[in-house]
């Protein structure tokens, strides 16, 4: 195979090119992207994911059998070998206590529940994490709109500026006229500012729950604050969330648990043999035997312990029913949020920023040839940056809500 070679045309261009991508900086990160990167660095996830790892592995403890005893002594062993009164006396025994009444079933049974739990309890703080990466995702990308709103509302005020500026110098409106033109350019100056600030703060804001330790001004998303359309109904979100929140589950599951603990206690209430064998050497003499110890359960019979798990498994069901209203609960109000939302961003989406720049357009028109006064422009600037600023914010909210939506539902509502 042959190569042609690389001319310095060709070269030159592909040298610009890679500095002008290394210039350009990371690529901007998507929503997914960004889950992603949170699920595997967020620290508080990670410790949590460790506390289920090391709750798994309290099963091995729990599974394990009674390890059997070895005891060996000795007697006069410093005495002469033909000492007819004081032989030597060698004794070795091994025994094992035997449980009963199923104690290592019943044992592994709370430690698998127990993990159950733990991992339910894990998935509802991913839940938790990804609803706050969510919605700091989505502050960021409306402060990135506020701050293109911003410039756009500066760069063509300071177009208003220039050319009131030419009007003066050509004598068409006075020198207070203008002043109070150029004087508004603060007013949009320091919304530009500001807006840089929150898009600096929201930025810091998701990086920090992505774990990144340190902030990087070079960090950028990318996505939409479009309101898209919902198919799903609020019967059909019901039945998701009963089925898919991890916080009812760990509900059900703890009641599992309480159950595994009243057989445990029921148990513990039954005694224990311990069974020993024995050999002794005494001088010439070899002898064997056997023990059996019973613990006789007159007084303890583990009375308290039964009874105080009886009530913690019937406070495990209350507390059951409560997660599972509280699943109900939680996605009715996030629906009535999404619904009030969507409503008052479709207003704004279908009538009013249209019609706000309608009226600017119609006054900065009539200003110019001296059809409007200069109030009546300033308010219909005023109004029309406002009217962008609240569409924005409706825009904003409406995601806000599906995120609460789907945070009550633990199931992507968006198609």
């Amino acid at each position: 195979m042959k190569f042609s070679p690389i001319g310095p045309g060709l070269f030159l261009a592909l040298l610009a090119a890679s500095a002008a991508a290394c210039a350009q900086g990371p690529a901007p990160l998507t929503l997914q992207q960004v889950l992603d990167i949170a699920r595997g660095k967020n620290p508080s996830l990670l410790a949590a994911e460790r506390h289920v790892a090391a709750t798994r592995a309290a099963e091995i403890t729990a599974g394990l059998r009674q390890n059997p005893t070895f005891a060996l002594s000795g007697a006069d062993i410093t005495l002469p070998a033909n000492n007819p009164s004081s032989p030597y006396t060698y004794v070795g025994n091994i025994s094992r206590l035997f449980e009963r009444g199923q104690k290592r079933r019943w044992r592994l049974d709370m430690a698998h529940a127990t993990t159950d739990v733990t991992q339910s309890q894990y998935d509802n703080q991913e839940r938790q994490t990804v609803l706050q990466v969510k919605d700091a995702f989505t502050n960021m990308l409306a402060a990135k709109a506020a701050l293109q709103v911003a410039q756009d509302n500066r760069d063509s005020y300071r177009k208003t500026v220039d050319l009131s500026k030419d009007r003066l110098d050509a004598g068409d409106i006075s020198r207070t006229d203008f002043e109070r033109i150029d004087l508004q350019l603060a007013e949009f100056e320091s919304d530009f500012d500001s807006a840089k600030l929150d898009l600096v703060q929201a930025s810091d804001s998701l990086q920090l729950l992505m774990g990144i330790e340190t902030p990087s001004g070079d960090f950028d998303i990318v996505g939409s604050l479009a309101p898209p359309g919902l198919t799903a109904t609020l019967p059909q979100i019901e039945q998701e969330a009963l089925a898919a929140r991890p916080d009812y589950r760990a509900a059900r599951q703890a009641v599992t648990l309480a159950d595994a603990g009243v057989k445990m206690a029921d148990a513990d209430a039954t005694a224990d043999p311990t069974i020993g064998a024995e050999y002794e050497r005494t001088g010439v003499y070899n002898s064997a035997g056997f023990q059996i110890a019973i613990p006789l359960r007159i007084f303890d019979r583990n009375q308290g312990e039964k009874e105080r798990t009886r009530f913690e498994a019937q406070s495990a069901l209350f507390t059951q029913n409560a997660a599972r209203n509280q699943v109900l609960n939680d996605v009715d109000q996030a629906w009535a949020g999404y619904l009030a939302a969507i409503d008052l961003a479709k207003r704004y989406n279908d009538h009013y920023v249209d019609e706000s720049a309608s009226v600017r357009a119609n006054l900065e028109f009539s200003y110019r040839h001296g059809g409007a006064t200069l109030l009546d422009y300033l308010d219909a600037l005023r109004d029309y940056r406002q009217i962008h600023l609240d569409a924005l914010a409706a825009n904003q909210q409406v995601w806000l809500s599906i995120h609460q939506l789907s945070f009550a539902a633990a199931t992507e509502i968006v198609p």
